[in-house]
């Protein structure tokens, strides 16, 4: 507990401490919690109020009413579903649980900084000397953003919408814990110090299994967008059959824009093979495709048509492994080796681990979205989950293999030359 003290006239790093680097730690990490959740859901208030202003010019209900939408917004970004004239509505928009995200970094690495003088030094540290600054640290900041995840749901919370506040309150303590608690170790300077520690076989893969899940998640992004592009027709037929006004259309696509990373992440389960269902027993993947009614939204005009696939189709399957490849053979350019055991583990693990975080982003990408068969729309997780860690295994396998066969090449070359 004496991190929670001034500490000696040291910081993290050898030199004189700048006292910007020693301010109040339970203070300013609980407020930093609060500022993270915060921040987020004031951006959802102003859109709910905007929002409410340009359906209807305001003439019906008050700006109340925008808020609540808003703050009904921000927790399910946090997981918490809604009910719309009682039917359960659990997608979660993963783009505001992104942008929540991103505030919580970039607010606990900011904080992390302003606390980093507190604890033993860096010397202190590596000697073994225990220091409880980041995880007393990370206890108070999720702290915060949990009190504002209560009191938002307290507020707006009512017997017709029925948010689950446990769930927005597990997806708070996530994403304080899992995004919040690494900003603050590298803002403090500890994740530099923990990291020296770990094998270098375990970092490399850590790197490998980044670049595998920032690699991919491009691609079928790319992929959603040829599609899109590809029957750009069917989507602007969609927008003009509703009939909306100016302002309305823009509320619509902004409402679609806001789950264009599920999307992506439904394509990605296309590509890997098990695909996903838009509806109760549909079924859309490069070997079947089995649709009934569909609702209006201009994103479901990237759905493949109906019925028997094309024959280049299951030749999409082959997009992952390749993914995986270059890569596993990128992130080892810039950690190289020579031994084939070594190039093999990284690519290797960071597949399966890349595979493992698509597989859990696939769990939370799709849920309910409406009435009868829309309860129902999602990929097959569990079947991602497996296809992605043999899908990126491979590739990561063969990409590290390859990335290692070049450097050996380039020694041997070094070498003759000398």
């Amino acid at each position: 507990m004496t991190s929670l003290l001034a500490g000696p006239d040291r910081a993290v790093t050898d030199g004189p401490v700048d006292p910007r680097h020693r301010r109040p730690l339970v203070l300013l990490t609980t407020l930093g919690g609060v500022l993270a959740a915060g921040s987020t859901l004031m951006v959802c208030l102003a859109v709910g109020v905007v929002g409410w202003f340009l359906t209807d010019a305001g003439s019906h209900g008050e700006p109340r009413d925008g808020l609540a939408v808003g703050a009904l917004g921000w927790l399910m970004a946090h997981g918490s579903g809604v009910h719309v004239q009682g039917v359960p509505v659990t997608v979660t928009p993963l783009l505001l649980t992104l942008l929540a995200a991103w505030a919580t970094w970039r607010i606990g690495h900011r904080i992390g900084d302003s606390i980093s003088g507190h604890g033993p030094d860096a010397d202190a540290i590596a000697d073994g000397e225990r220091d409880w600054t980041v995880p007393i640290g990370i206890w108070l900041f999720t702290t915060g953003y949990v009190l504002v995840t209560v009191v938002t749901s307290s507020l707006v919370a009512t017997p017709e919408t029925a948010p689950s506040t446990g769930r927005a309150v597990l997806w708070s303590i996530l994403i304080a814990v899992l995004v919040g608690g690494p900003a603050l170790a590298v803002g403090s300077g500890r994740a530099a110090i923990w990291a020296a520690f770990l094998p270098v076989s375990l970092r490399a893969a850590g790197v490998t299994c980044l670049s595998i899940v920032v690699g991919y998640l491009t691609v079928a992004s790319v992929a959603l967008v040829a599609a899109l592009v590809a029957d750009f027709g069917t989507a602007a037929n969609v927008m003009s059959q509703l009939q909306l006004d100016t302002g309305e259309a823009g509320l619509y696509l902004l409402v679609t824009a806001i789950v264009l990373p599920n999307a992506a992440v439904f394509t990605g389960a296309y590509l890997l093979g098990p695909g996903f269902t838009v509806g109760v027993n549909t079924m859309v993947s490069p070997t079947v495709v089995s649709l009934g009614a569909l609702p209006m939204f201009p994103l479901l005009a990237a759905l493949p048509a109906d019925g028997t696939t094309p024959a280049w189709t299951p030749w999409l399957m082959a997009v992952p492994p390749l993914v995986a490849a270059l890569a596993a053979a990128r992130a080892q350019r810039r950690h190289p080796t020579v031994r084939w055991e070594e190039g093999a583990l990284r690519g290797c693990t960071g597949g399966v681990l890349a595979g493992i975080v698509l597989g859990l982003v696939a769990t939370v990408a799709g849920g309910a979205v409406g009435p009868g068969r829309m309860r129902s729309v999602e990929p097959f997780a569990s079947d991602v989950l497996v296809h992605a860690i043999t899908s990126f295994g491979i590739g990561g396998l063969m990409g590290g293999l390859a990335m290692t066969w070049w450097h050996r090449r380039a020694v041997r070359r070094a070498a003759a030359d000398a």
